[in-house]
């Protein structure tokens, strides 16, 4: 009996032997399989700002460096420069301006978001972000108070990748 026992307890361990080597190799790819980041995304949902203005600052800092934008926002708060807007607007003074306006609310909020999408940037080992994409929809529009009103939302998303020097771009043609 003992010799039967002494066996299964052998055949046990040279069965356990080689699963705890394949679970040694799992970790290991895991590691290899995370890739470098490329952009850095900030959403905000449902900001109680109107898409028609969320739009036109999203048009206004598209294609600049995220400090450039910060500072153009800042400069629309302090009303030394419009954000150009469609629509019966009253026009402003300035080179190439025709109707614009100074939302400060939209301003405020997008400085905000600009802060984080740099600090996500910084993470993400993005050296020289540029904002490539910035979106602005309708959101979920909730009743206000007695039902009579419809409140304004906007969904909101900027992406910031990292900036391609112009010989970058030859090489690549």
């Amino acid at each position: 009996m003992e010799t039967k026992l002494e066996e299964k307890k052998e055949t046990k361990k040279i069965a356990e032997a080689p699963e705890k080597k394949s679970d040694e190799k799992k970790p290991e790819a895991k590691k290899d399989m995370k890739k470098p980041k490329t952009e850095a995304v900030v959403n905000s949902l449902n900001a109680h700002l109107s898409a028609k203005t969320s739009a036109a600052v999203c048009k206004f800092i598209v294609g600049k460096t995220i400090n450039r934008a910060m500072d153009d926002l800042k400069d629309v708060l302090s009303m030394k420069r419009a954000i150009p807007m469609k629509g019966e607007i009253p026009h402003r003074k300035g080179k190439g301006m025709m109707a614009g306006r100074f939302p400060k609310n939209a301003s405020k909020h997008f400085i905000k978001m600009l802060k984080t999408l740099e600090g996500n940037a910084n993470v993400n080992g993005i050296e020289s972000p540029v904002i490539v994409e910035a979106i602005a929809n309708i959101g979920e529009r909730p009743y206000g108070q007695f039902g009579r009103i419809r409140r304004k939302r906007a969904h909101i998303k900027i992406i910031a990748k990292n900036k391609i020097k112009k010989e970058s771009r030859e090489r690549k043609k």
